[in-house]
């Protein structure tokens, strides 16, 4: 038999709990966890469940006695760590973990960071081992939406008792959709102001290509749609394309057949998510013959390395860094008052205007 099946149950366990807060005045979860041979997880739920009781009076990684002075409170709250999982270190994530990092140490909080690809088909077993040290207070995560798990991943961590913010994701817990805490851009609103900057300079077709049926891309196409329609742009007067993965095979046929689109319909003003494929765009439209941005004027979103191309890439911008603190400060709040209200932050992009877009050209 296991240790697990010989640890006591839980009145003991409360028992014990209580005993120790009447002797020391605080207890911490990593010393209940080594003289009651249970998991973490099990013992924040007794903390949680003798809290909801009056008994005791949850701080990080422990109790302290409901009776407790505030200052003792306080003190035992500070610090600990938020755990991390976004699905890259590369591209994108790098900035809005920077700005994790500085709302984070600006909190006295530290970050324990996982990456997780898309390919990753079920996020739980990666959020169990993070949380499984007793030092992590709150889960900061940007699931795949598309995974076959994708809900149970949301409804895991909705039955958590550690409290948890999604970053550039949008979420509902079932059965009664409850909306999930979260920091996003409004990518939505980034595709209406690339389709703005090309119609103020003129161009009256416009087309929108995206690198992949990403969460991202879904928002775009949805700006993009109220974009046109504001614009009051036919159906004649745009197109969209989703491109391959450009690594893959087809990408430069793809990019061939948009070109050969854009051409036939008299398309001058493009959108091009994300930055390496506008980057690939304009290298095969240039070996065409087209000139960029006489020819053809492309806006490319992220923004991530669009000014080290040339010519410098017109770009949408999420506020990276801004999502990341905006997270953590999210979760901190949370953390000093889990009864708040849930809030969803939304953050708007911006438009850096470099040399890839310029006034249309008449006929």
């Amino acid at each position: 038999m296991t240790d697990q099946q010989h640890a006591p149950l839980a009145p003991a366990r409360h028992a014990h709990i209580l005993a120790a807060l009447g002797r020391d005045g605080i207890v911490r979860v990593s010393q209940l966890t080594e003289e009651l041979g249970v998991a973490p997880v099990t013992l924040r739920r007794d903390l949680q469940q003798l809290e909801e009781e009056g008994r005791l009076e949850r701080v990080h990684g422990g109790a302290v006695s409901a009776s407790a002075p505030s200052a003792v409170v306080a003190a035992a709250g500070t610090g600990g760590a938020i755990a991390v999982l976004v699905p890259s270190l590369a591209y994108y994530w790098p900035g809005v973990i920077r700005g994790m990092e500085a709302e984070a140490h600006r909190r006295g909080l530290r970050l324990v960071l996982r990456g997780a690809s898309y390919e990753l088909q079920d996020e739980r077993p990666v959020l169990e081992r993070l949380v499984a040290s007793d030092d992590v207070r709150g889960l900061i995560v940007a699931p795949n939406p598309d995974a076959a798990h994708a809900q149970d991943v949301v409804q895991w961590l909705a039955s958590s008792d550690i409290p948890s913010v999604f970053v550039e994701r949008d979420a509902v817990v079932l059965p009664g959709r409850e909306p999930v805490e979260s920091v996003t851009t409004d990518h939505a609103l980034g595709a209406v102001l690339a389709a703005r900057h090309l119609a103020g300079l003129g161009h009256e077709r416009l087309g929108l290509i995206l690198s992949r049926d990403s969460p991202t891309g879904r928002k775009i196409v949805t700006g993009w749609a109220t974009a046109c329609e504001e614009l009051g742009l036919g159906p004649e007067a745009h197109f969209e394309s989703l491109f391959p993965d450009r690594n893959g095979p087809g990408f430069t046929s793809a990019v061939n057949a948009a070109i050969d689109t854009a051409l036939e319909k008299g398309v001058t003003g493009l959108l091009i998510h994300s930055d390496p494929e506008a980057m690939a765009f304009i290298d095969i439209a240039l070996n065409r013959g087209l000139a960029v941005p006489e020819d053809l004027s492309v806006v490319a979103y992220d923004d991530e390395v669009a000014q080290l191309f040339t010519p410098a890439l017109t770009a949408i911008s999420p506020p990276r860094g801004g999502v990341g603190a905006a997270a953590v400060d999210l979760l901190a709040r949370r953390l000093a008052d889990p009864s708040r209200p849930v809030h969803r932050v939304s953050l708007s992009p911006t438009l850096k205007a470099r040399e890839s877009t310029a006034p249309a050209t008449k006929a």
